[in-house]
């Protein structure tokens, strides 16, 4: 059972957010573009208004000042900043490839570790796989999300690393309306 589903976006689209199942939780992460306030401010009340959480990746000043529920931090983000932040349910999280990564993002302070990719992807084709996937868990003492590839023809392999949750683009809003959080 998946107790959280993360959906990544870099810009928002309003009709894209409406169309999602309100239990998934928005992720939006633009490296490419310049930060847009007004698209922000429209991107934090809306899921406010859904009561779904958002999240901005790699900056936490901004996180701060415009009301997420929360950072996320990439695997190529080192910097120990992120501890002793003084708003409350302000959650940190961040995603990790390998085993010295998971440790530097359980320094970082990550409540949550987006271990990826678990499955082969277009852009990587190197992946971890349900057993090695499952091994770097075991080092974790942090929930454990499942990140990568996820498709029809495997995602019932997830519940076989019996992760908090599951993170993605192209699966989840193909399927997102119908997206279940129970077993599959």
């Amino acid at each position: 059972m998946f107790k959280s589903i993360y959906y990544y976006i870099n810009k928002f689209n309003r009709d894209e957010i409406y169309k999602l199942n309100k239990s998934i939780n928005i992720i939006y992460r633009n490296y490419s573009s310049k930060f847009n306030t007004k698209e922000i401010l429209e991107l934090v009340d809306l899921c406010k208004k859904q009561r779904r959480k958002v999240y901005i990746s790699n900056n936490l000043k901004s996180a701060l000042k415009y009301n997420f529920d929360g950072v996320y931090i990439p695997s190529f983000n080192k910097t120990f900043n992120f501890k002793n932040i003084p708003k409350k349910n302000f959650e940190i999280i961040g995603s990790a490839h390998n085993i010295k990564e998971v440790i530097n993002k359980e320094r970082q302070g990550c409540t949550k570790i987006f271990l990826c990719p678990i499955f082969k992807t277009k852009k990587n084709k190197h992946y971890l796989g349900v057993t090695k996937f499952n091994l770097i868990k075991l080092n974790s003492k942090r929930d454990v999300i499942s990140l990568g590839g996820i498709d029809n023809k495997n995602i019932k392999k997830i519940n076989l690393c019996s992760v908090k949750g599951i993170a993605g683009i192209t699966w989840i809003k193909k399927n997102g309306p119908s997206i279940n959080t129970g077993p599959f």
